[in-house]
């Protein structure tokens, strides 16, 4: 069964960090296309970063750069998003999404697969 599943979302005071995780089953990240997005209360979803495995391309939006990091780790099927500096504007649902091929792409069309998403609050 494929499956995309994520972790690491939570409550955290305006500049703080944390570091979402998205763990594929049922196939292997090293061929895919991996997306972070996300999607604030009355708020279209959009794209935060993208990581392609096959040429280690990488994407961040402007609403991140500077602030995050996405990478993979290969023995965990796993890819974490990192983001510091926390503002009260991150705060919303986080979903992995991955989809077979090279690119690097934050239009939800390209992809296939989608976890369930995490909630990450930034307040004091």
């Amino acid at each position: 069964q494929v499956q995309l599943v994520e972790s690491g979302g939570g409550l955290v005071q305006p500049g703080g960090s944390l570091r979402l995780s998205c763990t594929a089953s049922g196939f292997n990240l090293d061929y895919y296309a991996i997306g972070w997005f996300r999607q604030a209360p009355g708020k279209e979803r959009e794209g935060v970063s993208c990581f392609s495995s096959t040429d280690g391309t990488t994407y961040y939006a402007s609403s991140v750069e500077g602030r995050a990091t996405i990478s993979k780790d290969n023995a965990k099927n796993t890819v974490y998003l990192q983001i510091d500096s926390l503002k009260p504007e991150d705060t919303a649902v986080y979903y992995c999404a991955a989809n077979a091929g090279s690119f690097t792409a934050t239009s939800r069309s390209n992809y296939s697969y989608w976890g369930q998403g995490t909630q990450v609050t930034v307040s004091s």
